[in-house]
């Protein structure tokens, strides 16, 4: 019952909840400004025999022949060291947008052979390629590991989190800049982040609104064009003012998202339901729309106005049968299943067969 009453909490929030102006920023994106995505090969030595098993990763091995043939030191080819301080590891970051050279960012340090745990250990010098294979940055630090793993002479082992993968802070220094189009042509493209035309043509309504007519082009449900100055300094102020406006976005398309593991429901707004009668337990619930009008005082300014008045009559016995008339929404249908103290599971069963009979006017996504 206790879920039940917090699952129509949630559910009243969403529908009767009013659109709040957004700023721009929070919704669009700049086209081509955006992260670009690094990796790297390398090593962390100075693990506490916590390192690869060298007989089952040689490339460990291999690697670590490599690196010390750079420094004048060959082994022979049959000599294989069984080394339990070096592990194998992968690198990957993210390199932001306008990043330049000599700035840092933080890595993340994944083992790649049979590593217990990379506590302790360091990063070896490790270039950072992107997907066109240029090296962007140089990586090399001291791990931080949040996981923790204990083993006992006898193989019984503790662990905790994910002792196999690091954190080095400020690990990497980059040292190539990736160009982006923010500064080329005469125009600036906005991405929505949640595509949608009312969203799209509003938003250029304001920027038109505000700097004048034809500055702000609509050209689909995700892309608005707008003019911008050449000068690189006025465009900076010019996007900081833009992305700063407020408006209305629009309404999302009627939605209802079912967490399939943990029974949560989410009904957003606009989701009516058709005429449809329901078998479901022992509960009945009927719901009758009634239309009313709502007539002003005489010699008064007001209007006549139509109105709604929903009547929900609950039984429980054994008779099992849900009637919905055409129109009632779904904050009442939860409504009318919580007064008889049924699960979110009951819930969930009767969206279902609703959309399965072509009666619900929403999307019924299961997560």
């Amino acid at each position: 019952m206790k879920n039940l009453k917090m699952l129509l909490l949630i559910c009243l929030l969403v529908i009767s909840s009013n659109s709040f102006a957004e700023r721009i920023k929070d919704i669009t994106e700049i086209k081509g400004v955006r992260s670009n995505q690094l990796v790297g090969y390398g090593l962390v030595v100075g693990l506490d025999g916590t390192g690869d098993q060298t007989a089952q990763t040689p490339f460990t091995v291999q690697s670590l022949k490599s690196m010390l043939s750079q420094y004048g030191i060959t082994l022979p080819a049959d000599v294989n060291p069984q080394v339990k301080n070096i592990a194998a590891v992968s690198i990957h970051a993210d390199l932001p947008a306008f990043a330049k050279i000599g700035q840092t960012i933080d890595i993340t340090v994944s083992s790649l052979g049979n590593s217990k745990s990379l506590r302790g250990g360091s990063l070896l010098m490790t270039p950072l390629k992107g997907a066109d294979g240029n090296i962007y940055a140089m990586a090399q630090g001291n791990l931080i590991v949040g996981g923790l793993g204990v083993e006992g002479a006898d193989g019984s082992r503790v662990t905790i989190n994910v002792p196999s993968v690091g954190r080095v802070p400020n690990g990497a220094s980059i040292e190539r800049e990736i160009t982006n189009p923010f500064a080329l042509g005469n125009h600036i493209t906005l991405h929505l982040k949640r595509p949608d035309f009312t969203t799209a043509k509003r938003l250029s309504d304001t920027i038109n609104r505000v700097l004048g007519p034809d500055n702000a082009f609509a050209q689909d449900s995700v892309s608005v064009k707008i003019n911008a100055p050449k000068d690189i300094s006025q465009r900076v102020g010019y996007m900081s003012f833009i992305e700063n406006l407020e408006f209305q976005p629009g309404e999302a398309a009627a939605k209802v998202i079912i967490n399939s593991r943990t029974g949560t429901v989410v009904i957003g707004n606009h989701v009516k339901v058709y005429s449809a009668a329901v078998s479901h337990g022992n509960m009945t619930v009927t719901i009758t729309n009634t239309n009313q009008v709502s007539q002003p005082g005489a010699l008064s300014d007001g209007e006549t106005v139509a109105t709604q008045q929903s009547d929900i009559d609950v039984a429980q016995g054994d008779n099992r049968m849900f009637l919905f008339n055409t129109g009632v929404s779904l904050d009442q249908i939860v409504r009318a299943v919580n007064q008889v103290g049924a699960s979110p599971g009951d819930l969930v069963a009767i969206l279902e067969s609703l959309k399965q009979v072509g009666a619900l006017s929403a999307d019924l996504i299961v997560i």
